[in-house]
């Protein structure tokens, strides 16, 4: 019985169309129920001219026997040396019957991850998808056709069609063998998960196992060690997610235990101005007869330079709590020139003399660090400008299933898959970031009712009524209706 592996390691001939279907036929009656007949089709073309795109396929049902076909799809497109491309593809016949399934924002996120865990595995670019599977219209980008050279039929006749693809890494060994097999496989148990069908009970733990791994690159978090890493490397970074997810723990953990107390934290808001986070004239109590007097006055950035500078041995970290919340452009001023990594020693002139160590100019310090945190879904504010964006290094930080599977209980659990499986599949690229973090799910199930109706279900609410999550309304509001069952009174 030919394998999985070595149908796509199989070189192409004249006998790679009857192991195609052997491997396939076999492949789905072990891993999937009975009915997984009345759900797909296997297609074989072994056509081994020169010219031709032979290929064998997971096809949708109902299907011609020949010709072109619609729906998504599996494929295997082999070459006369070297592995078979695998891939998904819609069919040239249209999306019917799958239209709906293409076009949910679920389905390419998915697809992504799989494509961005297989580059992760691999160590290397060996997997590609398509931002949006239904644009048929549209060549396949210069890079990804580098990355299919060794298929040009296949990307010649179907590059349009092909929205996700994985190029098994030589030469063949056990490693690589495993890593091809993980790659159908998840490809296939999307397939027949967009058609409600889950496998077999002695297989239900790999499919969990896979989809586990491969969905974790669907939320890509930075940790406490990237951030550290990044502030040494570029001195400037904004930790930037929704609300729940710690990034404010995160930069108090930092401070405590990375810079050992050498930093402080400050909190912006609509508010904050040039004189109190650079510097500025403020009113101070005066003996003569008008009774008080302007001084220049440092402000948060002033301080906190100044305080590296006293210790130029250790690194010092301002920590800014919601930097997007005030005007940043604004608030920097000309200060927003010494934001730059790699030009350490640049220098502005400021509007008053703020006494030692700066008198009128300023410099920042290489060892002075600045840390912003911002939410995601604060839609209040406008976002940060090009200028502002340029200087500072981006991470993200996203919900952690991992966490809540450590931390929370059952219905709490629950809560945040049904949650992170509503945002996965429905919402658009913008409302994906608003999925709530992990903070909103964590404890024991005595203290779930209060969590999820007097903490998560009011910030629903309000995304609802902000029309945060329009495109996918009525799937939020069916999970409120859930948490109101599921809580109690």
């Amino acid at each position: 019985m030919t394998t999985l592996a070595e149908l796509i390691y199989a070189p192409l001939d004249g006998k790679w169309d009857v192991l195609a279907r052997e491997a396939l036929d076999a492949f789905v009656a072990e891993r999937y129920p009975a009915r997984a007949k009345n759900l797909h089709a296997i297609r074989v073309n072994g056509d081994t001219s020169d010219d031709a795109a032979p290929y064998a396929a997971l096809i949708a049902p109902g299907q011609p026997k020949s010709g072109p076909y619609g729906g998504l799809s599996v494929v295997l497109f082999p070459r006369k040396q070297g592995p078979a491309l695998v891939s998904m593809v819609t069919g040239t016949h249209g999306l019917s019957p799958d239209e709906q399934v293409l076009g949910r924002p679920g389905h390419a996120r998915k697809v992504a991850a799989i494509a961005r865990w297989l580059n992760g595995r691999a160590k290397e670019l060996c997997a590609w998808s398509k931002r949006d599977p239904v644009r048929v219209d549209q060549e396949l980008p210069h890079a990804t056709r580098k990355l299919l050279a060794e298929y040009p039929n296949a990307i010649g006749k179907y590059g349009r069609e092909i929205y996700g693809a994985f190029v098994p890494p030589g030469p063949r060994d056990a490693a690589h063998d495993a890593l091809t097999r993980d790659a159908f496989t998840s490809f296939a148990d999307l397939f027949f998960e967009e058609r409600d069908l889950e496998p077999l009970s002695p297989h239900k733990k790999s499919r969990d196992e896979l989809r586990s791994a491969w969905l974790a690159n669907t939320f890509v978090s930075a940790t406490g060690d990237d951030v550290v890493a990044l502030l040494k490397q570029r001195r400037f970074v904004i930790v930037e997610g929704p609300p729940g997810v710690g990034k404010t723990r995160l930069a108090d953990g930092l401070l405590r235990d990375r810079y050992v107390a050498q930093g402080t934290s400050i909190q912006f808001h609509p508010g904050t101005t040039y004189e109190t986070f650079v510097g500025g004239l403020a009113p101070r109590s005066d003996a003569g007869e008008l009774g008080l007097r302007f001084v220049a006055t440092p402000g948060h950035l002033l301080r906190a330079a100044a305080a590296a500078l006293a210790d130029p041995t250790r690194d010092y970290l301002l920590h800014i709590d919601e930097i997007n919340r005030a005007d940043l452009s604004k608030v920097l001023g000309e200060a927003i020139y010494l934001f730059e990594p790699d030009s350490p020693d640049r220098v502005v002139t400021l509007a008053h003399d703020f006494g030692a160590p700066f008198g009128r100019t300023l410099r920042l310090p290489p060892n002075l660090h600045v840390l912003g945190t911002m939410n995601s879904a604060d839609r209040s504010i406008a976002i940060l400008d090009v200028a502002v964006r340029r200087r500072f290094a981006f991470v993200p930080m996203w919900p952690s299933a991992s966490v809540v599977q450590a931390s929370a209980g059952p219905l709490l659990q629950s809560a945040f898959e049904r949650l992170f499986s509503t945002f996965l599949e429905h919402a658009s690229d913008d409302a994906f970031a608003l999925m709530p973090g992990h903070a909103y799910f964590l404890g024991d199930d005595a203290r779930a009712a209060r969590k999820l109706k007097s903490e998560l279900a009011p910030l629903l609410r309000e995304y609802l009524a902000q029309g945060y999550v329009g495109g996918f309304a009525d799937e939020v509001r069916a999970y409120l209706d859930w948490v109101e069952a599921s809580a109690g009174a």
